[in-house]
């Protein structure tokens, strides 16, 4: 694992029904869902990741913090960038933005833990 400061990653969506609250369930109105806004700023860290685990390696989410600034309409194109600013063992901690052409609709930070994913899965199970 060679994981560092400074890795980015970027993810380029248009906001389509299935993003929207109202599709999701997380309120009534058809703009950008929080709950997918997260999603879409946690798979851009794991795409930032991805390449440099080991094999048999990968990362789970741990905490977030997350603000949802303005609303995304239908059809808005919404760029979410990270950045990994912070590495405590295997401790990763991504800053994120999101962005209209000419807002932050949200930005917060992503914490992510690099596991064994056999070991973590066989954890799992256990506590069934």
């Amino acid at each position: 694992m060679t994981l560092a400061p400074g890795l980015r990653a970027q993810l380029l969506i248009m906001v389509e029904r299935e993003d929207t609250a109202q599709k999701i369930g997380s309120g009534d109105v058809p703009v950008l869902a929080t709950p997918r806004l997260l999603a879409l700023a946690e798979m851009t860290t794991v795409q930032a990741v991805r390449p440099h685990l080991s094999p048999g390696q990968t990362s789970v989410g741990t905490r977030v913090q997350l603000e949802h600034l303005a609303a995304s309409v239908l059809g808005a194109h919404i760029e979410i960038s990270t950045e990994l600013v912070e590495v405590d063992g295997r401790r990763l901690v991504f800053t994120f933005q999101a962005r209209d052409r000419s807002t932050v609709v949200g930005r917060g930070t992503i914490e992510r833990v690099v596991v064994d994913r056999e070991k973590f899965l066989e954890r799992a199970a256990a506590t069934r």
